[in-house]
């Protein structure tokens, strides 16, 4: 909202990004450390310290603060993964509903609107249903990557008539297929119901959660995300334009149709690898990019590692209260994301609804 003074344009008043990083890389750190530190066994900050560095310098290195084979195996082990993953997950979340917000031009937008996150889903369910998961640990990421992405080819090929894919229609084609495809999902597990132990895995799985997580799901995630939002950060120019519209953008010299392709399947290839690892955590990339929107303003060039950053801020932080505020047992990772979520959520719809009324 902007409003004039005379001949002055007075716009909302936008934090400066130097002060943004300024409290969000301390927040980061500090997440990272604290979800080291904390669990089930006391590790003190020397030996954290010393395992890591340990594990990543030259042999040879000495510390003055020694590790026991145990507290480098929780460290090394059990705990870094699993932090990594989460950041990991939290940054491609995130940037993926910037994208999604940024290519429908809506803040409500979020990552799964195209029908990715229930392909994932479903090929998720079905490693279950097949016993697949207990021959390899890679079966049900790679599988969900799969899924997700033939998803999002179905969905692009229904939505798309003479090589023109209007955002309206791909939208409605996501949330159809992704309604069939979560039907498949409870049919696969209607089917199964009698079954305890795929029936606890597959519901556990759609809760999400990062329990078990190892350096294999750190290698299995990085570099699709990686791939993600340093791709991402190419497409700014061109979701800056789409922004003004498609016909500005096109006058501007956007390849408007290749513009939307490309932005739908790095979001997808986004999506596709977080939920694979993680399950289905909600909210992230909704509430994490707007909420950067509201700080920094809308252009992409910032906007999109913030989100980046944030989302692994944020997600980090969740998982450490999942797995500490009722400790020993572990609340799922997805009820505290939309716990934190949906209040925001709901903050956002009144908003638009007082200024739509305004």
């Amino acid at each position: 909202m902007t409003s004039t003074a005379g001949s002055r344009v007075v716009g909302p008043r936008r934090m400066r990004p130097a002060l943004f990083y300024t409290m969000l890389l301390p927040l980061l750190a500090a997440a990272v450390m604290g979800a080291v530190l904390v669990g089930s066994t006391s590790i003190s900050p020397g030996t954290v310290l010393h395992v890591i560095a340990s594990k990543a310098l030259p042999a040879g290195w000495s510390a003055v603060t020694p590790a026991t084979r145990a507290e480098e195996a929780i460290v090394w082990l059990i705990r870094v993964p699993r932090v990594l993953v989460a950041g990991i997950v939290g940054a491609g979340l995130a940037t993926a509903g910037a994208l999604m917000q940024g290519l429908f031009r809506n803040p409500l937008a979020e990552p799964s609107l195209v029908g990715v996150g229930p392909g994932a889903v479903l090929g998720a369910v079905t490693v279950f249903v097949m016993g697949w998961s207990s021959r390899s640990v890679v079966v049900l990421p790679l599988l969900a990557i799969a899924t997700a992405l033939l998803s999002l080819l179905v969905v692009y090929a229904i939505a798309t008539r003479g090589g023109v894919t209007p955002v309206t229609t791909l939208l409605l084609a996501g949330i159809a297929v992704g309604g069939l495809l979560t039907s498949l999902s409870s049919l696969l597990l209607s089917l199964n119901i009698v079954t305890w132990q795929v029936t606890q895995d597959i519901v556990f799985w759609m809760m999400g959660g990062l329990d078990s997580r190892t350096w294999t799901h750190v290698w299995l995630s990085a570099p699709f995300v990686a791939v993600g939002v340093v791709g991402s950060l190419f497409q700014t120019r061109d979701l800056d334009l789409l922004l003004l519209g498609e016909e500005s953008a096109a006058a501007l010299g956007v390849d408007v149709e290749a513009a939307k392709r490309l932005l739908v399947l790095t979001a997808a290839l986004l999506t596709g690898a977080s939920i694979a690892v993680a399950g289905m955590v909600g909210f992230v990339g909704l509430v994490v990019p707007h909420g950067v929107r509201l700080l920094l303003g809308p252009p992409h060039r910032t906007l999109l590692p913030a989100s980046a950053l944030l989302g692994a801020t944020f997600l980090i932080a969740c998982d450490l209260a999942a797995r500490t505020v009722i400790a020993p047992v572990e609340i799922r990772l997805g009820i505290v994301t939309s716990l934190c979520g949906t209040p925001f959520f709901l903050l956002l719809l009144v908003r638009r609804l007082r200024e739509a009324q305004g």
